[in-house]
């Protein structure tokens, strides 16, 4: 007599060598990394929502979005400093200047850097450069690109995720300098910090979707 099987399962479903069934393999990581279905779901619709950005708005108005994106340059959260205490702008100083020193070096801008709240332009010629860069993406590198420099509220931290210059948790520390400042000065509060470990999850998922968009094996 003969034998019948299910295609689906033997070329795709099943491992040929030891016939598991392929979702033991991704169940048996989420148990040793502690992932629960919980985690795993929130992430594929995370993922989904952004795949659908990339096509259902960013690829409809791709430049609108990259100009939207490279305006950020122009109002970097690492270029206004606070005019005091002593210890903030030290503290500015020593973890932000780096990151400038490396877009000069790796992007070949150098962005100035004021005092206070007030807006200070930036070299055009900067600018330009810089959004050159963004309106190069892709549709799906921009969704991505989006939602690390909004969340981070700085162009050049979105480069240094984008291109490893540092862990997204570092460059997420980065962004939070100031608000971490204010912690240590007043306490936390139970709201803010809510709402600041979303942002901090979505950040490190918008790096994840990067990553995995510019996949190509």
């Amino acid at each position: 007599h003969g034998q019948v099987f299910d295609h689906m399962f033997l070329d795709g479903l099943e491992d040929a060598e030891t016939g598991r069934l392929m979702g033991s393999f991704a169940q048996e990581v989420a148990d040793k990394r502690s992932i629960t279905r919980e985690d795993m779901d929130n992430y594929a619709i995370e993922s989904l929502n952004r795949a659908n950005a990339a096509i259902d708005k960013v690829a409809v108005q791709h430049a609108e979005v990259a100009q939207m994106i490279a305006d950020y340059g122009d109002s970097d959260l690492l270029c206004y400093r606070a005019p005091g205490p002593v210890e903030l702008i030290q503290r500015q100083a020593q973890m932000w200047d780096p990151l400038l020193d490396w877009a000069e070096a790796e992007l070949g801008v150098r962005l100035s850097t004021a005092s206070g709240v007030v807006h200070v332009p930036q070299d055009p010629a900067v600018l330009a450069q810089l959004s050159s860069r963004v309106h190069a993406m892709d549709n799906f590198t921009l969704a991505a690109f989006h939602d690390l420099v909004s969340l981070s509220g700085s162009l050049i931290l979105g480069f240094a995720a984008q291109m490893d210059h540092l862990s997204a948790d570092e460059i997420w520390r980065l962004s939070r300098l100031d608000e971490d400042w204010q912690i240590e000065q007043w306490g936390a509060d139970d709201e803010a910090e809510a709402l600041a470990e979303t942002k901090r999850s979505a950040f490190l998922h918008a790096k994840s979707f990067h990553d995995l968009s510019r996949r190509t094996d």
